[in-house]
């Protein structure tokens, strides 16, 4: 059975809404066995060719976590879909035009698309608005397909109950899977930890999570940028007292900054001098003009879709690597996913421990990949998808 092709996905819609005239949309790229799988984000300027790119990506994301020779995974692969609201989560209408998107979304969330938090919004808001919308829940499609439905949905809210350091596990596992992305790159490459600077875009629940693991790994960050601009330090910012001074969006106060502290314009995170850059927030961040300003060894796309394909060329040129956002963000959707199946617990050293081991099996089979190929661990992670597709259609279905 042939994979959709990317430019002609299952579902494709476009919604306006009646109050606003904002605009949201609605990508299904593939269903497997009748489900997909992907978030919901908020941002000004939102598309649906963005949506549709990130829905695909999803069903590579979806793919790349399938473990066909392991007979005890319960999780097996959704379909890859998404959501997006052309909107900006701060304005004061946001929150009613998301309840009236998941209103008119309502038969599709129900039936075949599982989604929650993205960009410009958290899992509570989305749990909130869902439940204002009329939905018992935001990946309840997923529910005929679980062996124990009330034990899942037990597991999956105490997970989301659990706390290491303040901080959600569930604002915490994608970070740990973005972190475990660059140690083993590292690793792999022979690079000693000690002494790894690294600059991160974004100080949200990706970049946030991303830079806190980092940190306690021995890497030093210097160089962290918001939506007020780019706060630095050769010798290491204290990741933890910025962590404290974030709000919801991840802005940091800037009264919390130490006196080594230098305040930098909002895009000289990318010349930062760092061996790693971490772009953790924005699609389309690096194009092919302020690429020339990257020096770093390894960009490792915490964000989706942050590296434009032109772009990428001309840094792979330059000798740089660049690990895909397909493979290296997709520990968040992945531990949804293991949890509700039952593969883990609601317990974060599970959680982490688990997360860890599947993304570095994950990147380290890129990476090789990439290396027997001779190309780009992006066009790697494309053949290993390409590959399991098949697989998953044959076994699963569409579908049924």
């Amino acid at each position: 059975m042939e994979a959709p092709s990317p430019a002609r996905p299952l579902i494709s819609l476009t919604w306006t809404d009646h109050v606003t005239g904002r605009q949201g949309h609605l990508v299904v790229d593939r269903l497997v066995r009748g489900v997909s799988s992907g978030g919901l984000r908020m941002r000004a300027g939102c598309t649906l060719d963005e949506v549709t790119g990130l829905a695909r990506g999803m069903t590579m994301k979806e793919a790349l976590h399938y473990n066909a020779d392991d007979p005890t995974a319960r999780y097996v692969p959704l379909g890859g879909a998404k959501g997006g609201i052309d909107c900006d989560p701060r304005d004061p209408e946001a929150y009613g035009v998301l309840v009236r998107y998941l209103r008119t979304m309502r038969p599709y969330i129900e039936s075949v698309w599982t989604t929650g938090e993205d960009l410009g919004l958290t899992q509570d808001l989305v749990d909130k608005a869902a439940a204002e919308a009329g939905l018992v829940s935001s990946v309840q499609a997923v529910y005929p397909l679980l062996d124990d439905e009330a034990a899942a949905r037990e597991r999956l809210a105490d997970a989301f109950a659990v706390e290491v350091d303040g901080i959600g596990l569930d604002e915490l596992v994608g970070g740990c899977g973005v972190a475990e992305s660059v140690l083993t790159a590292l690793d792999r490459a022979g690079t000693s930890r000690a002494g790894v600077r690294v600059s991160v875009q974004g100080l949200g629940t990706m970049g946030g999570a991303t830079a806190r693991f980092l940190s306690r790994a021995g890497l030093r960050i210097v160089a962290v940028a918001d939506i007020k601009g780019t706060i630095a330090n050769p010798d290491g910012l204290d990741v933890e007292g910025l962590l404290a001074a974030r709000d919801a969006y991840g802005t940091v106060d800037r009264a919390a900054l130490r006196p080594g502290d230098a305040e930098l314009p909002a895009d000289a995170w990318l010349s930062a001098e760092a061996e790693v850059l971490v772009p953790a927030a924005v699609s389309y961040a690096v194009d092919t003009a302020n690429q020339a300003r990257i020096t770093a060894r390894w960009i490792v796309e915490a964000a989706n879709m942050p590296v434009l394909p032109e772009a990428e060329e001309l840094l792979a040129e330059r000798g740089i690597t660049v690990l895909p956002d397909v493979v290296v963000n997709s520990g968040t959707n992945a531990w949804w996913w293991w949890t509700l199946f039952g593969d883990i617990g609601a317990d974060a050293d599970e959680a982490f421990a688990h997360t860890r081991r599947s993304m570095r099996a994950l990147v380290d089979r890129m990476l090789a990949r990439a290396e027997a190929d001779g190309t780009t661990p992006r066009a790697a992670a494309h053949a290993i998808v390409a590959d399991r597709l098949p697989v998953i259609a044959e076994r699963f279905g569409w579908y049924r």
